[in-house]
């Protein structure tokens, strides 16, 4: 009995090592441009945009909370708030590498995401890239200390798991393509707002202000690497994606 258990136990660890890490079938060529088209459609309306925005909120604001922990800094809380703003608030030096790096993780975050998701996409590894990204969502609730942060991380990551438990290869490979497709492209409009904001005089306060303060480096320059990234990452991830 025990030696039948133990059997079926490493069959099971067996099967949930070959879904997780192996590959799946990519979708055909021109369902994976539909899936950029209507990634776009989702990102350049401003009425969708408002909603849409959460996601890249979520994004960036656990950029500056996973770097903070990698610097060495104490991570104390996310909020996220319903006009798709959000505050990452860690301890540690006010100054030095691991404040710089945790300030200039937030506009890069979603682009970066969308960029390694291209890549596991490229590999068709598709399951793996859902359930990374159920359990990058899974850390970041824990440390969310507001109602809407919970509740738009719990959706979020909600849909990434059952899809990826309850839907076939086929819908599986639609979504993970298309919520790719949304990082890459929501990665590049934010700073666009920023730096719209910035010229009437708005966010003194902003990621790129801050990092000036850091470092001695104007704010232009900043949103230039912010552009940099996102338009870089766009490129390279549609790429990959198109099979190009």
């Amino acid at each position: 009995m025990v030696t039948t258990y133990a059997g079926a136990a490493s069959a099971s660890l067996t099967d949930l090592w070959d879904r997780l890490f192996g590959t799946q079938t990519a979708p055909e060529p021109w369902l994976v441009a539909v899936t950029g088209l209507v990634s776009l459609a989702a990102v350049m309306p401003n009425f969708l945009w408002r909603l849409t925005r959460n996601a890249v909120t979520i994004a960036h604001e656990g950029g500056h909370g996973l770097v903070a922990l990698v610097t060495g800094r104490r991570l104390q809380s996310i909020r996220l708030h319903s006009d798709t703003s959000g505050l990452t608030v860690s301890r540690g030096r006010p100054t030095g590498i691991g404040m710089i790096l945790t300030a200039a993780a937030g506009y890069t975050a979603a682009p970066l995401l969308g960029l390694g998701g291209a890549w596991l996409l490229a590999a068709h590894h598709i399951t793996l890239l859902l359930w990374l990204a159920t359990a990058l969502l899974l850390a970041l609730l824990v440390m969310v200390r507001n109602a809407y942060g919970v509740l738009t991380v719990t959706v979020t990551g909600a849909a990434f798991l059952l899809v990826s438990w309850l839907t076939g290869p086929a819908v599986q490979s639609v979504f993970a393509y298309t919520a790719v497709w949304f990082m890459l492209l929501g990665g590049v409009r934010p700073v666009f707002e920023l730096q719209s904001k910035r010229r009437y005089g708005g966010a003194p306060d902003s990621d790129a202000d801050q990092l000036a303060r850091l470092t001695h480096v104007p704010p232009a320059i900043w949103l230039f690497f912010f552009h940099a990234v996102s338009v870089c990452s766009l490129i390279g991830g549609g790429r990959w994606l198109l099979g190009l």
